[in-house]
């Protein structure tokens, strides 16, 4: 009798718990490869120096007294434009004191926003959200705190506009302390006005994820198409070789397998739109001969014109230092064939297909890698690493004041 009474009593329980949950609510999601890293001693050190440290707590606050899926929609786009905000100011001299960590660092925004996104992948509300709902927190939270939605070019003639993007730092499992300039950079100059021989340019950035699966859903082509047709000029930006910089002349349309920041691979042809009409390469319309004569900073500045290709009727991969032969098929374009390559080979792509090649210049620059100093194995900056960030910075708004210097050479 007694086992009776409780198989009753847990199938009552389970009964009620049934009938209370809120309907098409989902349990919460594990932490990303990429948000398991947080919680080791660099990540924390970083957020700690740079004051970003108290962000995620009060994120995670505000998230848990929203009673909706539209006040929780509301926290996040509002938090995560404010940790944008936090960050270009912080960058760039402005906002709340920098703490011990140089300004134009970029990793406390890269940081402060996995532990947010952690926060929202993590959370439970009492009112229930679904799967849909939690992946559109996360789009809102990943577009907002990257600069995707705070682009604003202002109106009227006179004022060229550039629209600049930058990468989060990536291969952490190497080197978890790693920086990425191109981050740096866009926070940098994000808002920012250059003096040029065509008049004033005002600068707009974002940042993108090294991830696969948000270039399979879109996010360049999202993000960017709204603007091609207003600006001036668009550069993506990206971390390339040692000690130089590089015009990439052409990108490929292939994808070579590198483990992004998920630890996650792809191998093959990159998938857009319309793939019956996609070209297996896209060209740069930069002024690379006038960025690359121009006396821009203490790096080397390359137009680099190799690229990778299996040839028409071939079946082996071919170096071609003078760029693809006719009918190639692509497998690494000057930038490569990770996501570097991939966000100009979008980004170009979209402007051919906006009928734009012949009037705006596009294209990828690829900065040096940035190095600590010669030694520092475990201390996350030092004064040679913080010198060539700024050097980095200082030298990609040269190229943009040569690129706007003149004529768009085709």
């Amino acid at each position: 009798m007694n086992s009776i009474r409780v198989g009753m009593c847990a199938l009552g329980l389970a009964l009620a718990a049934t009938l209370t949950a809120p309907a098409g609510a989902t349990a919460a999601e594990s932490p990303t490869v990429e948000e398991q890293r947080l919680d080791r001693a660099v990540p924390q050190e970083i957020l700690r120096r740079s004051g970003f440290d108290a962000l995620t707590a009060r994120f995670a606050r505000e998230l848990a007294g929203a009673r909706s899926y539209a006040q929780a929609r509301a926290v996040v786009v509002r938090e995560g434009s404010a940790l944008w905000r936090r960050a270009v100011e912080r960058a760039q001299g402005r906002g709340p004191g920098a703490g011990e960590l140089s300004r134009d660092d970029d990793r406390p925004l890269y940081w402060a926003r996995l532990g947010m996104t952690r926060e929202v992948r993590s959370w439970e509300p009492g009112f229930g959200l679904s799967a849909a709902e939690r992946a559109e927190l996360l789009g809102e939270l990943e577009r907002t705190s990257r600069g995707q939605t705070a682009i604003r070019f202002p109106h009227g003639k006179g004022l060229k506009r550039i629209l600049l993007t930058g990468f989060d730092p990536f291969t952490l499992d190497r080197d978890i302390r790693i920086s990425n300039p191109s981050g740096a950079t866009a926070l940098a100059l994000d808002g920012t006005v250059i003096e040029t021989a065509q008049g004033p340019a005002r600068i707009e950035t974002a940042v993108f994820p090294v991830r696969w699966r948000d270039f399979t859903d879109g996010t360049v082509e999202r993000t960017l198409r709204p603007y091609l047709r207003g600006v001036d000029l668009l550069t993506t930006v990206s971390q390339g070789r040692v000690g130089r910089f590089d015009i990439e002349r052409t990108n490929g349309a292939w994808r070579g397998g590198f483990p992004d920041n998920d630890t996650v691979g792809r191998t093959e042809t990159v998938p857009v739109s319309d793939p019956a009409s996609q070209p297996q390469w896209t060209t740069t319309t930069l002024p690379y001969e006038r960025i690359v004569a121009a006396a821009t900073g203490p790096f080397p500045v390359h137009d680099n014109t190799a690229v990778t290709e299996i040839p028409a009727g071939g079946t082996e991969p071919v170096v071609r230092p003078e760029g693809p032969t006719a009918g190639s098929t692509a497998r690494a374009g000057g930038g490569g064939n990770y996501l570097s390559n991939e966000i100009a080979y979008r980004a170009t792509l979209l402007r051919d297909r906006l009928g734009l090649h012949e009037t705006l210049p596009a294209g990828h620059v690829h900065t040096p890698v940035l190095q600590f100093a010669a030694g520092n194995t475990s201390e996350v900056t030092d004064p040679e690493f913080v010198r060539n960030r700024l050097d980095i910075i200082a030298q990609v708004r040269a190229i943009l004041t040569a690129a706007m210097s003149g004529p768009v050479t085709r």
